[in-house]
């Protein structure tokens, strides 16, 4: 193959590329049929079942990682690493690194600033479905160091091609399954 040749093709497929992003729809523009109030509603090819209520008072965002390629990128754009109690003071906070990755969310410390268990117990991944434009708006403007306060359901997704994605009920729990899938009705950065 000759240079010209290479090169026109990469031009062809990053022009299909740029245009499955644009046109592809985020949930913000998905069509929303139904109430999550009355248990169940349809988020585009997706019903979301709601589960309990779930809302977090104050919060510090320890990170944030957004998502475009993976399967829940079509509910969930963003996933918030957030801590409350003691993770959510900034002395102890600073002492712990935080990564996110593949929806995980992976802490360490040298040292750590407080027992291990309340650093589970304190923090978690969440992965964030926004139930309006203006909570996706300001999910979009939140950076790492923002506090915040949040309210919404804890849900089940459930997509008509046979995917699954189940939210956890506890916060006593670690590892897989252990994040929270929040259908996000109310968001306020506090001051």
């Amino acid at each position: 193959m000759n240079l010209q040749r290479l090169f026109k093709l990469t031009v062809w497929l990053a022009g299909l590329w740029l245009a499955w992003i644009v046109l592809t729809p985020s949930p913000q523009t998905t069509q929303v049929n139904g109430d999550l109030a009355g248990g169940q509603l349809q988020l585009g090819n997706h019903r979301l079942q709601a589960l309990q209520p779930f809302q977090l008072e104050e919060a510090l965002v320890l990170g944030r990682e957004d998502y475009r390629f993976d399967r829940g990128a079509q509910v969930s754009p963003t996933d918030l690493a957030l801590g409350w109690g003691p993770m959510a003071d900034l002395g102890i906070s600073r002492q712990i690194e935080i990564r996110q990755s593949n929806r995980w969310y992976y802490w360490w410390a040298d040292e750590l600033p407080i027992p291990r268990r309340e650093i589970e117990r304190h923090s978690a991944n969440m992965h964030m479905i926004p139930a309006s434009a203006a909570v996706a708006a300001t999910l979009d403007s939140l950076q790492e160091g923002a506090r915040i306060r949040l309210s919404g359901q804890l849900v089940r997704v459930d997509g008509d091609d046979g995917f699954r994605w189940v939210s956890s009920l506890s916060r006593e729990d670690t590892g897989s399954g252990a994040c929270e899938l929040v259908w996000v009705e109310e968001l306020a950065v506090l001051p």
